[in-house]
Protein backbone atom coordinates (compact mmCIF):
# COMPACT_ATOMS: atom_id res chain seq x y z
CA UNK A 1 0.00 0.00 0.00
CA UNK A 2 3.20 2.10 1.23
CA UNK A 3 4.08 1.82 -2.25
CA UNK A 4 1.08 2.68 -3.86
CA UNK A 5 0.62 5.63 -2.16
CA UNK A 6 4.42 6.57 -2.57
CA UNK A 7 3.61 6.24 -6.98
CA UNK A 8 0.39 8.19 -6.78
CA UNK A 9 1.99 11.08 -5.30
CA UNK A 10 5.08 11.29 -7.86
CA UNK A 11 2.81 10.86 -10.48
CA UNK A 12 0.96 14.25 -9.08
CA UNK A 13 3.65 16.20 -8.71
CA UNK A 14 5.02 15.08 -12.56
CA UNK A 15 1.37 15.91 -14.40
CA UNK A 16 -0.51 17.87 -11.70
CA UNK A 17 0.81 20.60 -10.29
CA UNK A 18 1.70 23.92 -13.29
CA UNK A 19 3.83 26.55 -12.83
CA UNK A 20 3.75 30.29 -14.14
CA UNK A 21 6.60 29.50 -16.75
CA UNK A 22 5.01 26.34 -18.05
CA UNK A 23 2.14 28.66 -19.43
CA UNK A 24 3.41 32.15 -20.22
CA UNK A 25 3.51 33.11 -23.51
CA UNK A 26 7.33 35.19 -24.94
CA UNK A 27 9.47 34.72 -22.03
CA UNK A 28 12.32 37.34 -21.43
CA UNK A 29 13.54 39.11 -18.58
CA UNK A 30 14.39 41.84 -20.66
CA UNK A 31 11.14 42.86 -22.33
CA UNK A 32 10.37 45.49 -19.11
CA UNK A 33 9.78 49.12 -20.59
CA UNK A 34 9.97 52.23 -18.15
CA UNK A 35 11.25 54.18 -20.34
CA UNK A 36 8.93 58.12 -20.16
CA UNK A 37 8.78 59.96 -23.45
CA UNK A 38 8.18 63.20 -23.44
CA UNK A 39 4.75 64.45 -24.65
CA UNK A 40 4.95 65.25 -27.90
CA UNK A 41 6.34 61.69 -28.91
CA UNK A 42 3.50 60.02 -27.61
CA UNK A 43 1.00 62.21 -29.40
CA UNK A 44 2.74 61.34 -32.97
CA UNK A 45 0.03 60.45 -35.56
CA UNK A 46 -0.03 57.29 -36.69
CA UNK A 47 1.97 56.81 -40.72
CA UNK A 48 0.32 54.67 -42.69
CA UNK A 49 1.95 51.21 -44.02
CA UNK A 50 1.62 48.68 -46.61
CA UNK A 51 -1.70 46.49 -46.06
CA UNK A 52 -3.82 49.44 -44.28
CA UNK A 53 -7.30 50.47 -45.72
CA UNK A 54 -8.62 53.16 -46.25
CA UNK A 55 -12.22 54.79 -46.61
CA UNK A 56 -11.88 57.53 -49.41
CA UNK A 57 -15.08 59.52 -49.55
CA UNK A 58 -15.99 62.14 -52.36
CA UNK A 59 -19.01 64.48 -51.99
CA UNK A 60 -19.64 66.91 -54.20
CA UNK A 61 -23.04 69.14 -55.97
CA UNK A 62 -21.98 66.00 -59.19
CA UNK A 63 -23.32 62.78 -57.48
CA UNK A 64 -22.35 60.68 -60.67
CA UNK A 65 -18.74 62.19 -60.51
CA UNK A 66 -17.83 61.84 -57.23
CA UNK A 67 -19.72 58.50 -57.00
CA UNK A 68 -16.71 56.99 -59.15
CA UNK A 69 -14.25 57.32 -56.50
CA UNK A 70 -17.14 56.20 -53.86
CA UNK A 71 -16.77 52.28 -53.76
CA UNK A 72 -19.78 51.88 -51.42
CA UNK A 73 -23.01 54.54 -50.55
CA UNK A 74 -21.80 57.45 -49.72
CA UNK A 75 -25.00 58.09 -47.65
CA UNK A 76 -24.30 54.63 -45.44
CA UNK A 77 -22.31 56.45 -42.96
CA UNK A 78 -18.58 55.73 -44.53
CA UNK A 79 -19.60 52.19 -45.22
CA UNK A 80 -19.61 50.67 -41.65
CA UNK A 81 -20.91 47.54 -41.53
CA UNK A 82 -19.18 44.40 -40.46
CA UNK A 83 -15.07 44.29 -40.78
CA UNK A 84 -15.46 42.14 -43.80
CA UNK A 85 -17.35 44.59 -45.98
CA UNK A 86 -15.37 47.59 -44.72
CA UNK A 87 -12.29 45.64 -46.33
CA UNK A 88 -13.93 45.40 -49.20
CA UNK A 89 -15.37 48.74 -49.66
CA UNK A 90 -12.16 50.29 -48.95
CA UNK A 91 -8.86 50.82 -50.56
CA UNK A 92 -5.93 48.69 -49.51
CA UNK A 93 -2.27 50.20 -49.24
CA UNK A 94 -0.19 47.52 -51.63
CA UNK A 95 3.22 46.20 -50.78
CA UNK A 96 5.05 49.34 -52.46
CA UNK A 97 3.03 51.97 -50.55
CA UNK A 98 0.50 52.97 -52.72
CA UNK A 99 -3.47 53.19 -53.74
CA UNK A 100 -5.13 53.19 -56.65
CA UNK A 101 -7.99 55.64 -57.25
CA UNK A 102 -10.25 55.98 -60.49
CA UNK A 103 -8.50 58.40 -63.17
CA UNK A 104 -6.45 59.58 -60.70
CA UNK A 105 -4.16 56.38 -60.96
CA UNK A 106 -1.63 55.71 -58.28
CA UNK A 107 -0.93 57.89 -55.09
CA UNK A 108 1.94 57.40 -53.12
CA UNK A 109 0.42 57.19 -48.92
CA UNK A 110 2.88 54.99 -47.19
CA UNK A 111 4.34 56.81 -44.68
CA UNK A 112 1.77 59.69 -44.68
CA UNK A 113 -0.84 60.15 -42.08
CA UNK A 114 -4.46 60.47 -43.03
CA UNK A 115 -4.90 64.21 -42.93
CA UNK A 116 -1.93 63.78 -44.98
CA UNK A 117 -3.59 61.44 -47.07
CA UNK A 118 -6.79 63.40 -47.50
CA UNK A 119 -4.73 66.53 -48.15
CA UNK A 120 -2.90 64.58 -51.13
CA UNK A 121 -6.29 62.74 -52.50
CA UNK A 122 -7.58 66.50 -52.80
CA UNK A 123 -5.42 68.09 -54.88
CA UNK A 124 -5.36 65.38 -57.52
CA UNK A 125 -9.21 65.45 -57.36
CA UNK A 126 -9.59 69.03 -57.61
CA UNK A 127 -8.49 68.39 -61.35
CA UNK A 128 -10.84 66.24 -62.04
CA UNK A 129 -14.09 67.51 -59.83
CA UNK A 130 -15.14 71.28 -59.32
CA UNK A 131 -16.18 71.70 -54.97
CA UNK A 132 -15.53 68.37 -54.09
CA UNK A 133 -14.77 67.12 -50.52
CA UNK A 134 -12.47 64.24 -49.61
CA UNK A 135 -12.76 62.46 -46.34
CA UNK A 136 -9.93 60.46 -45.00
CA UNK A 137 -10.28 57.64 -42.63
CA UNK A 138 -8.16 54.30 -41.38
CA UNK A 139 -11.19 51.50 -41.68
CA UNK A 140 -8.36 48.32 -40.88
CA UNK A 141 -7.18 49.80 -37.14
CA UNK A 142 -7.17 46.29 -35.55
CA UNK A 143 -6.41 44.18 -32.31
CA UNK A 144 -5.92 41.22 -30.55
CA UNK A 145 -6.62 41.11 -26.70
CA UNK A 146 -5.35 37.30 -25.41
CA UNK A 147 -4.76 36.06 -21.99
CA UNK A 148 -6.01 36.64 -18.80
CA UNK A 149 -9.06 39.08 -20.44
CA UNK A 150 -12.84 38.29 -19.94
CA UNK A 151 -13.88 38.32 -23.35
CA UNK A 152 -10.70 37.50 -25.40
CA UNK A 153 -10.54 38.49 -29.24
CA UNK A 154 -10.10 40.57 -32.03
CA UNK A 155 -11.67 44.33 -32.07
CA UNK A 156 -11.69 46.73 -34.42
CA UNK A 157 -11.11 50.35 -33.43
CA UNK A 158 -13.11 53.58 -35.13
CA UNK A 159 -10.83 56.25 -34.04
CA UNK A 160 -7.37 56.86 -35.26
CA UNK A 161 -6.60 57.02 -31.60
CA UNK A 162 -6.90 54.25 -28.85
CA UNK A 163 -4.93 53.62 -25.58
CA UNK A 164 -4.07 50.77 -23.65
CA UNK A 165 -6.62 50.78 -21.10
CA UNK A 166 -9.45 51.46 -23.68
CA UNK A 167 -8.31 48.10 -25.87
CA UNK A 168 -8.75 46.30 -22.57
CA UNK A 169 -11.92 47.46 -21.50
CA UNK A 170 -12.83 46.51 -25.03
CA UNK A 171 -12.17 42.83 -24.11
CA UNK A 172 -14.24 42.99 -21.07
CA UNK A 173 -11.40 44.46 -18.90
CA UNK A 174 -8.58 42.13 -16.73
CA UNK A 175 -9.96 38.57 -14.92
CA UNK A 176 -8.83 38.36 -10.95
CA UNK A 177 -6.14 36.26 -12.07
CA UNK A 178 -4.33 38.47 -14.26
CA UNK A 179 -0.79 39.69 -13.28
CA UNK A 180 -1.62 43.33 -13.81
CA UNK A 181 2.41 43.64 -13.07
CA UNK A 182 3.23 41.88 -16.88
CA UNK A 183 1.18 42.69 -19.86
CA UNK A 184 2.92 42.12 -23.21
CA UNK A 185 2.79 44.27 -26.23
CA UNK A 186 3.42 42.92 -29.16
CA UNK A 187 3.92 45.16 -32.22
CA UNK A 188 4.92 45.02 -35.87
CA UNK A 189 7.61 47.76 -36.64
CA UNK A 190 7.79 49.22 -40.02
CA UNK A 191 10.52 47.26 -41.24
CA UNK A 192 8.94 43.95 -41.10
CA UNK A 193 10.64 43.17 -37.46
CA UNK A 194 8.19 42.56 -34.11
CA UNK A 195 8.78 44.36 -31.48
CA UNK A 196 7.61 42.61 -28.05
CA UNK A 197 7.41 45.04 -24.30
CA UNK A 198 6.34 44.29 -21.35
CA UNK A 199 4.50 46.71 -19.34
CA UNK A 200 3.09 47.97 -15.66
CA UNK A 201 -0.54 48.75 -14.90
CA UNK A 202 0.18 49.35 -11.70
CA UNK A 203 2.65 51.80 -12.50
CA UNK A 204 1.30 55.47 -13.40
CA UNK A 205 4.02 55.96 -15.39
CA UNK A 206 2.58 53.73 -17.73
CA UNK A 207 0.66 57.07 -19.74
CA UNK A 208 4.23 58.40 -20.42
CA UNK A 209 5.09 55.47 -22.37
CA UNK A 210 5.53 55.30 -25.78
CA UNK A 211 3.57 52.06 -25.81
CA UNK A 212 0.50 53.44 -24.14
CA UNK A 213 -0.87 54.29 -27.13
CA UNK A 214 -2.24 51.14 -29.51
CA UNK A 215 -1.55 50.68 -33.19
CA UNK A 216 -2.96 48.79 -35.70
CA UNK A 217 -2.02 45.22 -35.98
CA UNK A 218 -0.97 45.12 -31.94
CA UNK A 219 -1.20 41.73 -29.77
CA UNK A 220 -1.92 42.64 -26.19
CA UNK A 221 -1.32 39.68 -24.31
CA UNK A 222 -1.98 39.62 -20.46
CA UNK A 223 -0.04 36.98 -18.23
CA UNK A 224 -1.75 34.85 -15.26
CA UNK A 225 -0.92 35.71 -12.13
CA UNK A 226 1.63 33.25 -10.24
CA UNK A 227 -0.61 33.22 -7.04
CA UNK A 228 -3.56 31.69 -8.89
CA UNK A 229 -1.73 29.10 -10.26
CA UNK A 230 -0.80 27.94 -6.52
CA UNK A 231 -4.36 27.94 -5.88
CA UNK A 232 -5.30 25.85 -8.93
CA UNK A 233 -2.72 23.51 -7.95
CA UNK A 234 -3.97 23.38 -4.37
CA UNK A 235 -7.28 22.26 -5.72
CA UNK A 236 -5.22 19.49 -7.56
CA UNK A 237 -3.57 18.52 -4.65
CA UNK A 238 -6.88 18.13 -2.45
CA UNK A 239 -8.76 16.27 -4.58
CA UNK A 240 -5.71 13.73 -5.43
CA UNK A 241 -4.86 13.69 -1.97
CA UNK A 242 -8.78 13.07 -1.09
CA UNK A 243 -8.46 9.93 -3.58
CA UNK A 244 -5.32 8.61 -1.84
CA UNK A 245 -7.34 8.77 1.56
CA UNK A 246 -10.18 7.47 0.04
CA UNK A 247 -8.34 4.52 -1.63
CA UNK A 248 -6.49 3.42 1.54
CA UNK A 249 -9.57 3.38 4.04
CA UNK A 250 -10.77 0.84 0.96
CA UNK A 251 -7.61 -1.02 1.23
CA UNK A 252 -7.80 -1.28 4.65
CA UNK A 253 -11.31 -2.20 5.16
CA UNK A 254 -11.32 -4.81 2.90
CA UNK A 255 -7.88 -6.34 4.01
Amino acid sequence: MRNIVYFLLLLLCVSSCMSKKELVYLQNSNLKENVPTDFQTRLTAYKLQSNDVLSIKVLSVDPDMSNLFNITNPNNAFGMSDPGTMYLSGYAIDNEGFINLPTVGKLKVEGLTTSQTQELVQRNLDRYITDATVVVKLISFRISVIGEVRNPGHFYIYNERANLLEGLSMAGDLTQSADRENVKIIRQKKDGQTEIVLLDLKDPNLVQSQYYYLMPNDVVYVEPLGTQLKRDNLIVWNAVLGVISTGALLYNLFK
